[in-house]
């Protein structure tokens, strides 16, 4: 194999093509749609080398990603490169253990927004600082990456391709995020529902009511600063494509892609104001 002025390895000639392959939907601009995937997109993309990063995005792009598989702290794939035998990738994250699950639930526990949009298929942007605040971050900051192809530098375009394809199936499915740190879907939702409903809190608007002539001194005093009303979270809402989610998916493909994975642009299109 040819090397470059720098030393590096490198294919001189194209990939081999791959019939069935996962390829991205996005063919330009950026992968990933939903907040969670274009959080781990940035994290990638501040991180890597933008040149390396590129030419991954080509070869998930073009379906050269054969096939990878998440579990706890893993995710293995395949990719085809210039080479008859693909290259093996593997992307490592700790994943967090039972006792560290434990605490992670009871905190979601108190949260009953937090664990209504878990319920509901989505994960709320205040789950990152949940997760912060236990010391036991979502999206991980550094990844263990390896690839059997030749190439030194990390990431190598094979692993770059597969950390796409990755990216673009957190839009899909939120809880592969989850997953990947060491939780499943089902095992997940199971413990959130059999979580103690929380206990209800004090309504921070709300004052005892007092006669006007021993409030004339602090009338105009706000019952709670400014800063914790900020601290409110807001209005979560369901995903339009929720049906979708919370059904068994039909074993039907259009040529050879998933036909929720078809009807699932169509539902956020009909939600769409515009």
């Amino acid at each position: 194999m040819p090397v470059d002025p720098q030393g590096r390895w490198f294919d001189s000639t194209g990939p081999i093509r791959v019939d069935g392959g996962i390829a991205v939907r996005a063919k330009r601009g950026k992968i990933g749609e939903q907040w969670w995937s274009r959080k781990f997109v940035d994290i990638l993309e501040r991180s890597c080398d933008p040149g390396r990063l590129a030419r991954g995005r080509t070869y998930a792009r073009k379906g050269q990603v054969i096939d990878f598989e998440l579990t706890p702290g893993r995710v293995a794939g395949r990719v085809q490169g210039s080479r008859p035998e693909p290259y093996r990738v593997t992307i490592a994250i700790p994943a967090y253990d039972e006792a560290q699950w434990t605490r992670i639930l009871v905190a979601l526990g108190a949260q009953a927004l937090y664990r209504a949009a878990l319920l509901a298929g989505e994960i709320p942007h205040e789950l990152v600082e949940l997760f912060d605040e236990l010391e036991l971050p979502l999206f991980p900051s550094e990844l263990d990456m390896t690839c059997s192809c030749p190439d030194w530098g990390k990431p190598c375009k094979h692993v770059s391709a597969v950390l796409y394809v990755l990216a673009e199936a957190f839009d899909d499915d939120p809880f592969l995020v989850l997953a990947w740190r060491g939780r499943g879907r089902e095992e997940l939702l199971a413990a959130l529902r059999g979580l103690p409903e929380p206990v209800e809190t004090i309504d921070p608007l709300a004052v005892d009511e007092v006669e006007l002539d021993a409030r004339l001194a602090d009338f105009y005093t706000p019952a709670i600063s400014l800063s914790r009303l900020r601290e409110r979270p807001g209005r979560l809402t369901a995903p339009p494509e929720l049906l979708l989610r919370v059904l068994d998916a039909p074993p039907l493909r259009v040529r050879h892609i998933p036909l929720v994975d078809i009807l699932r642009p169509a539902y956020r299109d009909l939600a769409d104001p515009q």
